[in-house]
């Protein structure tokens, strides 16, 4: 049966359905997300709109667009229901989005990751640094690997993942026949959009087919695997399907493309945590990784009470971004 398994990291929160022992969704959390989908906020509203939403700001300081505008004057506040996160792009961040909100509804804050994965029904097991590491085990750091290179092998083939400005791109490749590649590769970008939690506009480039039932097959091979809300087009003559699915928040591989630097940080934390050992905690580490840290001081105060050794962060510029030799 499946189950997920929680783990309270330092600086964010894991989560992993893992079923016979493999990772068939996963999901973090992180101490330096802003707003969150489901969150009900006071927010002030701003001059100006953006794309016809009105332009707010949290108490935070965070700024969001909301639709309709709310029937409040500019500097006044209004009580707002984020509907989606903030999301990063290339070299910019899309501001989070908010509805008004209804009545009835109050000020309260968005589910915690727990509380959240609490409601999908599956058995949920906690983890501590203490036990052995289930989640390394299910295979966690190779499905982070995955999610930062947008590799993903499946039987006879590739998915390569990519994130564009409009959508996510699939592209299948493999060595299969067309056919079977197509219905394989359909499987497997089904997995991956689960796995990573990849939401929003999505298309399926898939090889060639040569004909219309064999391009029904592969629609349907997808359908079979893929769980949760989703549209989708049929497959045309070129091999591509587009799929859309409820985007509230941003995906695993944008987190690991997109603050590749705090990834790695919390990443080293997490082994770090589990280094067996006495005496100072030596990390070895990427100098932007080891600089990211020493700016957050209370992370590696945190590692230091947990493992009762204090950490020392020594950079070293031939070690690869996500890279931690931990002695």
């Amino acid at each position: 049966m499946a189950e997920w398994l929680i783990e309270d990291g330092i600086g964010e929160r894991r989560a992993a359905l893992a079923d016979a022992g493999r990772i068939i969704e996963a999901r973090i959390e992180r101490d330096s997300d802003g707003l969150q989908a489901s969150a009900v906020i006071e927010a002030r509203r701003m001059p100006g709109t953006v794309a016809g939403a009105a332009l707010m700001v949290a108490d935070s300081g965070e700024e969001l667009l909301c639709r309709p505008a709310p029937q409040v004057s500019e500097g006044a506040k209004a009580l707002v229901c984020v509907t989606r996160t903030a999301l990063p792009e290339r070299g910019l961040t899309k501001r989070a989005l908010a509805r008004p909100a209804q009545e009835g509804e109050a000020a309260c804050p968005a589910p915690t990751l727990a509380e959240a994965i609490v409601q999908t029904g599956h058995p949920v097991r906690p983890l501590r640094s203490i036990d052995s590491d289930a989640l390394e085990a299910a295979g966690w750091s190779e499905m982070l690997d995955s999610a930062a290179s947008g590799l993903v092998p499946f039987a006879g083939g590739l998915l390569r993942i990519d994130l564009t400005a409009a959508m996510t791109v699939i592209d299948v490749d493999g060595d299969l026949p067309p056919a079977a590649l197509a219905t394989a590769g359909c499987t497997a970008a089904a997995a991956a959009l689960r796995l990573f939690d990849i939401t929003g506009s999505i298309v399926i480039d898939l090889p060639g087919l040569g004909g219309k039932a064999e391009r029904i097959a592969a629609a349907e091979a997808f359908d079979a695997a893929m769980t949760g809300p989703f549209e989708r087009t049929a497959v045309n003559g070129w091999g591509l399907m587009q799929i859309i699915r409820p985007r509230t928040a941003m995906s695993l591989i944008e987190r690991q493309r997109f603050s590749p630097v705090e990834s790695a940080a919390l990443a080293a934390l997490r082994r770090a945590e589990r280094a067996q050992g006495s005496g100072p905690l030596m990390l070895r580490l990427h100098p932007a990784v080891a600089a990211w840290l020493i700016e957050r001081p209370a992370l590696t105060e945190t590692l230091g009470r947990r493992t009762g050794r204090p950490p020392v962060l020594i950079p070293e510029a031939e070690m690869k971004m996500g890279a931690c030799d931990v002695g």
